[in-house]
């Protein structure tokens, strides 16, 4: 497949919630697509956001913002997002989610399919593992093609509170969390890097400074961040609708860049059956290659436990 370039490229986003807005708002910003349609069934809210993002056409890239409460309005996308779903409630779980928000994603994947044949469907909607087997499933069945946001956004938390730690910029950090993108997600502290040094090496001059305390207390950060914002304000929305455009973006460039995004497993790192996240090379096609990363043997052994609650779910959801 040959890439779409921004100037013509469609990107439609399901769900006009504070999470679609936030795409569609850091999207405009970024001059990501030539055309970006929301879908939602409440057609006044959506009619209300297109305009209001209209009015700030003088300061942003050229770009045609369209909506409606019809789904034909996503014909002939390249990428489709799908933010539709039950919004968490704060002590909630993303897992408590799945139920509904799976239904949806059933209703959903084969009248975006059948409107626009040839995207690339990326869930973000929680739990996104779980309602990206249930998309999967209803769908083409093409693992590349449909796939979900994953832990790119945690993965961007863990990368943040490392930088900070060490007063570096989050340029200077590679690091990935992964496996659910949830509870039980995993940071892979074997395989981080600060600036070229790897993480359990890394020194200033009052010593060590990611020992197991302070790695432990970076990674229950990670874990409860979004738990935090949603006590604070009710949702997540700002980091979410920059790391999916980050992905849409390396669709429609074709960019070969490895992310963190939710995919059926099927081997790498001895796990298969399964929607999680691992580093996966993300291009024109979509989500390609899944890459076999090292990892200890406790972070191994971890990813598979964290496969497994997400079986469990699947199976209770007739997955």
């Amino acid at each position: 497949m040959t890439s779409a370039t921004s100037e013509v490229a469609k990107v439609s986003i399901v769900g006009a919630g504070s999470v679609g807005v936030a795409i569609a708002y850091a999207a405009l910003i970024r001059g990501t697509a030539g055309t970006l349609a929301m879908y939602d069934l409440d057609g006044a809210r959506t009619r209300a956001e297109v305009l209001d993002l209209n009015h700030g056409s003088q300061f942003v890239p050229r770009c045609h913002v369209i909506g409606s409460d019809d789904v034909a309005i996503t014909a002939g996308s390249a990428v489709v997002v799908v933010t539709a779903g039950a919004k968490q409630k704060p002590g909630q779980s993303r897992l408590d989610l799945a139920g509904a928000n799976v239904r949806v994603a059933q209703q959903l994947t084969p009248e975006l399919l059948r409107h626009s044949p040839n995207a690339v469907i990326l869930y973000v909607t929680n739990p996104v593992d779980v309602v990206t087997m249930a998309a999967l499933e209803a769908g083409n069945g093409d693992r590349s093609r449909i796939f979900g946001s994953g832990t790119l956004l945690d993965t961007s938390r863990l990368r943040y509170l490392i930088g900070r730690r060490v007063n570096l910029t989050v340029a200077n950090v590679h690091a990935y969390i992964v496996g659910e993108h949830g509870d039980s997600e995993i940071p892979l502290w074997s395989s981080a890097i600060i600036g070229g040094t790897p993480l359990h090496d890394y020194r200033t001059a009052t010593g060590v400074v990611f020992g197991e305390p302070e790695r432990r207390a970076i990674a229950d950060e990670v874990v409860g961040a979004a738990y935090e914002i949603i006590k604070g304000k009710g949702a997540t929305n700002l980091a979410i609708g920059l790391s999916t455009v980050r992905i849409i973006e390396a669709v429609l460039r074709d960019e070969r860049v490895v992310l963190p995004v939710s995919t059926l497993q099927t081997g790498a790192v001895g796990v298969s059956g399964v929607c999680l996240s691992l580093p996966t090379v993300v291009s024109a096609r979509g989500a390609e290659r899944v890459l076999d990363v090292p990892m200890s043997d406790d972070e191994r052994a971890a990813l598979h436990d964290s496969a497994e609650t997400l079986r469990r779910t699947q199976r209770e959801l007739g997955l």
